[in-house]
């Protein structure tokens, strides 16, 4: 993996992935994952991609490698802003970004407050924000404090995958990947996401924008997606019927081919 530092002093850590013609300039495409995340969450979705584009995984603050954010360290803003200054540390003028969950949020975030920094953007099960959405997640917090985050995530993993049709060493995999994330970091990262509202200023995402949603999924029903397209002006909208929530993980090949597509289909314009 490779390291920057923030402007705030802690590590971040990050991979690159090109398997581009090393005489042609390639495109780079930013992807960030979800809360309980890292970008071995993302592994799937390398070989779709990263013989088009440069592929760049961040591991957010507090998650994977990344370094654990001190009590000044952690917010919304700040998670915009590693993106900005991974960015900028690669040379990078304008990426295409796509998200997971808070990943999306954080994706979408960036279009609207860096949007000189975004030349497409791609959300896969992220509603505008968290504020404005039923799901408890001040209980979710207090279960992850008291059981920890395997068993939090094993009591709850029909919520995120069909575990009827999955096969049961990716379950363990993904519980055990997602428990690497510190409780204490959680305790945190979960409340601060759950104040964001980005539902206003959507239509200023100005750059074409691709929205990626499980038809089934139990933490947020359609309802919670509707703004993005009602308020943004260039989107394009997929549901995936009959899946929960962690899509990005369960579906890996079949999100980053219709990420490939959405990307394709914009270049050839």
């Amino acid at each position: 993996m490779h390291t920057l530092k923030a402007s705030d002093g802690l590590e971040l850590r990050y991979e690159v992935d090109d398997y581009t013609d090393p005489w042609r300039e390639a495109d780079t495409v930013l992807l960030l994952h979800a809360a309980m995340g890292s970008s071995r969450r993302f592994r799937a979705w390398v070989p779709h991609l990263a013989r088009d584009y440069r592929v760049v995984r961040l591991d957010q603050r507090g998650h994977g490698e990344s370094g654990r954010p001190g009590p000044d360290q952690l917010s919304f803003e700040r998670l915009m802003l590693d993106a900005v200054e991974l960015l900028d540390h690669l040379g990078v003028d304008r990426a295409h970004v796509a998200g997971a969950s808070a990943g999306g949020i954080v994706s979408q975030g960036l279009a609207i407050h860096h949007p000189a920094r975004v030349r497409t953007l791609a959300s896969f099960a992220a509603t505008p924000g968290m504020k404005k959405v039923d799901t408890d997640y001040s209980g979710w917090v207090a279960r992850i404090g008291r059981n920890g985050v395997a068993a939090f995530l094993r009591e709850t993993i029909a919520d995120r995958i069909d575990v009827k049709t999955a096969d049961p060493g990716f379950v363990d995999w993904f519980i055990a990947e997602s428990a690497r994330t510190p409780v204490e970091v959680l305790a945190r990262f979960v409340p601060m996401m759950a104040g964001v509202d980005l539902q206003d200023p959507l239509p200023r995402i100005a750059c074409p924008m691709l929205v990626v949603v499980p038809g089934a999924d139990p933490l947020h029903p359609p309802s919670e997606y509707a703004p993005i397209v009602e308020r943004v002006p260039d989107c394009e909208f997929v549901v995936y019927e009959g899946l929960p929530h962690n899509i990005t993980d369960a579906e890996p090949d079949r999100c980053a081919r219709e990420l490939h597509r959405f990307l394709s289909a914009r270049r050839a314009h």
